[in-house]
């Protein structure tokens, strides 16, 4: 399920390696980010999706030989909306015509 704050294993891309730590490479709505496992699939929210490690996130997967615009583009089926692939709620029609009959 799509969480507005937390990261889910589906949202991640790959693990990289950087300055001898490992992170997380995900995407949301907004573009990539490296995250911790600590964060992935937790009720937790997740700090990197909405603080200002974002900035210069082309730069530093460059650093590691990734290319950001190929990456995103290519993940994209990976992005979430909330209530995307929830099952809605389903309407007797008898009951709703009686609802409307009722005025």
């Amino acid at each position: 399920m799509a969480s507005l704050f937390g990261s889910s294993s589906d949202m991640v891309i790959q693990p990289v390696a950087e300055n001898g730590c490992e992170y997380l490479l995900a995407i949301d709505e907004k573009g990539l980010y490296l995250t911790t496992s600590k964060y992935v699939d937790t009720n937790m929210a997740d700090p990197n999706r909405y603080t200002g490690a974002r900035v210069g996130m082309d730069k530093r997967l460059a650093a590691l030989g990734l290319n950001a615009a190929e990456l995103t583009s290519a993940n994209q089926h990976r992005v979430k909306k909330l209530g995307e692939g929830e099952m809605k709620k389903k309407v007797n029609p008898l009951k709703a015509s009686k609802r409307a009959m009722r005025g």
